[in-house]
């Protein structure tokens, strides 16, 4: 059975030339020699309509090579875990926000308690009756002396800082949702650029083994 695939777009839209790659001339001269028995053999365990999507899928693209799929899979996975490092950055720098802002309230609220268990020489009998505070008072001054922190930034600071970093951290999903179809749309054609070539080469092994 000989099959052929139009390079044309697909969909009720005006007239527009694409731009035809070596990588499509390969697979049609393929076809049109009636050498398309791995595409047919594709057809029948996958999707015909599949197909059809990544001969436009590379026209519109312009990829015109295996090597050039490879390079733009490449560089589409790096943009996507870039982008997806970034935002966890992101996320990791607002939990030690939230954490800091925690124990500089912390800090100020127990202090007084603090200040009065020190005064008692540490009096066992006055941490049992404010252990809580105390707990929380040493757990605040601990994570100030881990991070250096000589002098304590301002709850206000704390909050424009998580505010900016926010915005920035949402800014990024768009992009971060884009950059990962983009790749995902890549490493599609490509697994069905490989299998129809994979599948070519079949008959070809076949014919030498004999």
């Amino acid at each position: 059975m000989h099959l052929s695939l139009p390079l044309t777009r697909i969909g009720n839209t005006s007239t527009t030339t694409l731009f035809i790659t070596p990588l499509l001339v390969d697979i049609q001269a393929k076809l049109a020699e009636g050498k398309g028995t791995g595409f047919a053999r594709w057809a029948k365990q996958h999707n015909l309509k599949e197909m059809s999507r990544t001969l436009v899928f590379l026209q519109e693209n312009k990829i015109g090579s295996i090597e050039e799929m490879q390079e733009r899979v490449d560089a589409a996975t790096a943009r996507y875990h870039e982008l997806g490092d970034s935002i966890k950055a992101s996320e990791k720098q607002l939990a030690e926000i939230a954490v800091l802002k925690a124990h500089i309230i912390n800090y100020a609220k127990t202090r007084p308690v603090y200040d009065a268990y020190r005064k008692t020489g540490y009096s066992k009998h006055f941490l049992e009756t404010h252990r809580t505070e105390i707990t929380l008072h040493k757990a605040a001054k601990a994570a100030f002396d881990e991070s250096n922190l000589k002098t304590l930034p301002k709850v206000k600071e704390l909050d424009a800082e998580y505010s900016k970093l926010l915005t920035e951290k949402k800014a990024r999903y768009p992009d971060y949702r884009k950059a990962k179809e983009e790749m995902q749309e890549l490493l599609r054609a490509q697994k069905n650029i490989e299998l129809f070539f994979n599948e070519e080469k079949k008959p070809e092994q076949t014919e030498h083994s004999r």
